[in-house]
């Protein structure tokens, strides 16, 4: 330490996915190490976004398993929600995961750990928490926040994000949701299995950056179950109602009121650069986020930047990907790049839109006629069939030598079943690795096999094939 000026190998900016797992791994391979979080360590996803979600999800479907359990034969009564215990275990699972993220875990394995904010001094020195840091990398983890659409009306009603969704003691009796991307699915399906009426809005179709043919599985799956689905509209304005909030749309050249008790707004998401002062660092960015090339540079080559900070995809797995590249360029100068070739999403409706690589339409535009597309439907499954769950589908998009570009997976566990596809894409294997293995039986992985078997039963089941067959049976 010179005076009040804190000295360090690598300085992360930014307590969450990325931040942390950076962190983590400078401190553990001997870097000195200086983190600094304004707010809450594990940032959006174990406070505000993954965790708490996939818990309200989980409480949901167990109601609906009680809701279904007729179908297999069991007598059951509409399940009685109690939504302040439903709170109560969504804080329950953050609590049991935060000690992993906690200041105290971060300072035994060897950081140093600074609660304040940040920002740039010059192109070297970072202040926070009254100190001044420098160091020979400064990573720049700082995440991102619920993005706000410009519509007249929405600063004067109270609303939620998803920073203040999951803090909610009682069950909407009306949910309003603006957004139909993976959050806002996500939530109108859980809050209308826990008993609500939900509304869902958006300027577009659902789910845009899926699988139109998958959506629509997702999309069936909604409206069936009650969630009154709007897409393709136009909001005029909002205004405060006896019940809570008014959205009013246009349809056709009409004006058409919606009430609702609550109002969620999940429209996507913005990076949180404003108070860093990027400017002083020479780091160049927009309103997407801060501009890096593929090893995760800025333009400033002491500073990387990571997560949902860069923009482009905002998934806490992109985060901790995005890690593992920082640490090989900024503490073993080795040149890594960003692969994102198999990168796999989920969206964790029931049934779940898992997507990994090239969508059929991107392969169609990027390929034309050269490509071929395997598809199994989940009601082809033994396993599906068992349980019950039959809607969806497998579908691969192979090149015709069979070298695999993409798959989407919409159905049960969807997300457990697309490791191996993404695997296959990462490694540049051909459909024939997935289409040999044994999978066991009865299970889902099937469908997988299933659908890289079906690239070569074209050939298989030729007249050629049958009339070698033929030829070879005449010697006995």
């Amino acid at each position: 330490m010179d005076g009040q000026v804190l000295k360090a190998d690598i300085c992360v900016v930014g307590g969450g996915s990325a931040g942390l797992s950076v962190a983590a791994g400078a401190a553990q391979m001997g870097a000195r190490t200086i983190l600094i979080e304004a707010s809450r360590m594990g940032g959006e996803c174990l406070n505000t976004g993954c965790v708490p979600s996939k818990s309200l999800l989980a409480c949901a479907n167990a109601a609906q398993v009680v809701r279904e359990a007729t179908r297999y034969g069991l007598s059951t009564s509409e399940p009685r929600v109690d939504f302040s215990l439903v709170r109560d275990y969504v804080h329950r699972v953050i609590s049991a995961i935060a000690p992993h993220d906690s200041v105290e875990r971060f300072t035994a394995l060897g950081c140093t750990v600074l609660k304040g904010r940040a920002r740039f001094i010059d192109d070297r020195t970072v202040e926070a928490a009254g100190r001044h840091i420098r160091a020979r990398r400064f990573v720049i983890a700082t995440g991102s926040q619920p993005a706000i659409p410009q519509i007249p009306g929405l600063d004067a009603v109270p609303y939620l994000t998803n920073e203040t969704l999951f803090d909610n003691t009682f069950l909407p009796d009306h949910l309003i949701i603006i957004g139909a991307g993976p959050i806002g699915c996500e939530m109108a399906q859980a809050h209308r299995r826990l008993g609500a009426k939900v509304t869902v809005l958006d300027l577009g179709p659902m789910l845009p950056k899926d699988d139109p043919e998958a959506a629509e599985v997702v999309r069936r799956a909604l409206t069936t179950e009650g969630v009154a689905l709007i897409e393709s509209v136009k909001i005029l304005r909002i205004e405060r109602c006896d019940r809570g909030a008014r959205v009013v749309v246009r349809e056709g050249t009409n004006e058409k009121p919606i009430d609702g008790s609550h109002l969620l707004v999940a429209a996507g998401r913005k990076p949180n650069l404003d108070s860093l002062d990027l400017e002083a660092a020479g780091v160049r960015f927009g309103a997407k986020g801060i501009e890096v090339d593929r090893r995760l540079r800025t333009t400033n080559r002491r500073i990387y930047a990571a997560g949902d900070a860069v923009g482009g995809y905002q998934f806490t797995h992109v985060a901790g990907y995005h890690a593992g590249i920082i640490l090989r360029n900024a503490l073993f100068r080795l040149p890594a790049k960003t692969d994102l070739r198999a990168l796999p999403w989920v969206t964790y409706t029931d049934p779940e839109l898992a997507q990994v690589g090239m969508t059929e339409a991107q392969a169609r535009q990027a390929f034309g006629t050269g490509i071929r597309v395997l598809r199994v439907d989940f009601s082809e499954s033994d396993r599906a069939q068992t349980e019950g769950a039959t809607g969806g589908f497998v579908k691969a998009i192979v090149s015709r030598r069979g070298y695999v570009l993409g798959a989407t997976i919409v159905g049960r566990r969807a997300g457990e079943l697309m490791l191996p596809w993404a695997l296959t894409i990462a490694q540049r294997a051909r459909i024939g690795s997935l289409a040999s293995i044994i999978a066991a039986y009865p299970t889902l992985s099937e469908l997988s096999k299933h659908a890289a078997g079906s690239f070569y039963s074209p050939m298989l089941f030729s007249r050629r094939t049958r009339a070698i067959v033929r030829f070879l049976g005449l010697f006995g």
